[in-house]
């Protein structure tokens, strides 16, 4: 790695998540502040429903200081399925449910079921291929996430594993930006994100991180089971993460332009390891 690499942009003062992207404004958003309507639901009685119907569900917004009547079980219930309740202020729910009468709770209902890690690489392993996963930590901007997953799929990505927590779900926007993408890709959602780099190193994985200190990508040999790190619009990839990582790899740039979107980056990544696990 090279030392003497800047890991701080210093016109704008923030970190510099990685030589070879950048968030923006836009890349900024999180899946709270985008409209999606349908995939929200809204009201005690049909959250009720979507607990019991199996469904996943990305999150639950509770309003804040509610922990009254009907509320308080489904508030049990949805912590008892692993589901995230994040409390937030009633201008935040009225602003999701569009008006609404939504009874101080919203449900972000998932596109698409979550798979486990464990499936991704038993299709690998179906498949007679070295597996190929991407690990995509706390993407905010559901239009880069659906561009990950298209581009993963394109170039034989076998699953794609997000945290389950500060991330974009999957959700209308994520699905509708993977043009069609998202239905032929497994997705797996981690708690832990270092924790599910050490199941993918057990299962004989070498794990790259992209970041803005490693090595030119074309210099590595992707020729074993691969996984390649893909940090946050805005911060990169956290400290613990990417000491789990076995490399640390990056994009050169030439231009004025000092980084490239995630998504734009996790293309360039992902062919340069299809090339090289497919050349003949």
């Amino acid at each position: 790695m090279n030392g003497n690499k800047k890991s701080y942009d210093q016109k704008k003062g923030r970190r510099n998540p990685a030589q070879g992207y950048k968030g923006d404004r836009r890349d900024m958003q999180t899946a709270e502040n985008e409209s999606v309507s349908e995939n929200i639901v809204i009201g005690r009685n049909p959250i009720r429903e979507l607990l019991h119907s199996g469904r996943a569900i990305d999150k639950i917004f509770v309003q804040r200081g509610e922990r009254e009547g009907s509320v308080i079980p489904l508030i049990a219930e949805a912590k008892s399925l692993g589901i995230v309740v994040v409390e937030v202020e009633k201008q935040k729910l009225d602003s999701l449910s569009g008006g609404a009468s939504h009874q101080g709770i919203v449900a972000f209902a998932a596109e698409k079921e979550y798979c486990e890690i464990s499936d991704i690489l038993t299709l690998a392993r179906e498949r007679g291929e070295k597996p190929f996963v991407v690990v995509a930590d706390e993407i905010n901007d559901p239009h880069n996430l659906g561009a990950i997953i298209r581009s993963a799929d394109c170039l034989g990505a076998h699953g794609i594993i997000i945290p389950k927590r500060r991330s974009v779900g999957l959700t209308s926007t994520v699905s509708k930006a993977s043009a069609g993408a998202l239905e032929n890709m497994l997705i797996a959602k981690a708690v832990n994100i270092p924790a599910a780099i050490d199941e993918l190193k057990e299962a004989g994985l070498w794990i790259y991180a992209a970041d803005m200190d490693g090595a030119p990508y074309y210099e590595h040999k992707f020729d074993a089971p691969t996984a390649i790190v893909l940090g946050s619009e805005g911060n990169g990839i956290s400290r613990l993460v990417k000491e789990k990582c076995d490399f640390v790899i990056s994009i050169p740039q030439y231009g004025s332009v000092n980084s490239l979107n995630v998504s734009n980056a996790a293309a360039i990544i992902m062919s340069e390891v299809a090339r090289q696990f497919h050349k003949q």
